[in-house]
């Protein structure tokens, strides 16, 4: 992984190394039909680096439980938030992912000072931050968080399967999949889905009331 030279860091993310307080910030699920979105950010220890840290999405998913575990017992501080399906559709996605985002970094156990984020949105924070496209295979507190928001989420996606069985949310994880868009097709919406994305909205528009509060 590379990161900018020192000498081109700015005051606020040159104190917060020194101080080890600057935090990653990443998320997982923005493109679901389904589901939360979730964010996390992570404060790394440098004095205990985690080998093998990278963009969640090229690891096996052994290999980011494994990961996610050894973030969990060895970072500063992390945290895991989340924006609903129903601030999904109100706010809209890249709104709710950075709300998710500002939570993560609110809930931290211990106040971050500098904040690096995935992408090209900053969410709003209290703390000065930049935001990073590719972040997630540039910083390794970026690719921590990265781990840790698509972890969790999956894991809430594999316990929702069993709140609405017959959707595969444990297979897909709500992205729009063929067999997804099959079962959206044949039974409907559930409480899950993301109205305000188009397969969605385009089945409520001929769908009953009752089709869709499974």
């Amino acid at each position: 992984m590379t990161r900018r030279p020192r000498a081109s860091l700015d005051l606020f993310e040159q104190a917060a190394l020194a101080s080890g307080r600057v935090c990653g910030i990443d998320e997982a699920g923005r493109g679901p039909l389904a589901g939360p979105v979730v964010a996390a950010a992570v404060i790394l220890d440098c004095a205990r680096p985690i080998d093998g840290l990278r963009d969640s999405k090229v690891l096996s998913a052994g290999r980011r439980d494994e990961l996610a575990l050894r973030i969990r017992e060895q970072a500063v501080a992390f945290a895991v938030a989340e924006a609903s399906v129903e601030e999904i559709d109100t706010l809209n996605i890249l709104q709710a992912t950075l709300l998710a985002m500002r939570r993560a970094v609110d809930a931290l156990q211990v106040a971050a000072e500098y904040a690096l984020v995935d992408g090209n949105q900053m969410p709003r924070l209290a703390i000065p931050g930049r935001a990073i496209v590719a972040g997630d295979a540039l910083e390794p507190a970026i690719s921590a968080a990265s781990i840790l928001a698509k972890t969790a989420r999956d894991a809430m996606m594999r316990a929702f399967d069993a709140q609405h069985p017959g959707y595969g949310f444990a297979q897909h994880m709500g992205y729009g999949t063929p067999d997804h868009l099959e079962c959206l097709h044949r039974l409907g919406p559930c409480l899950l889905h993301r109205r305000s994305f188009a397969p969605v909205r385009g089945l409520l528009g001929g769908a009953s009331d009752a089709h869709h509060v499974t």
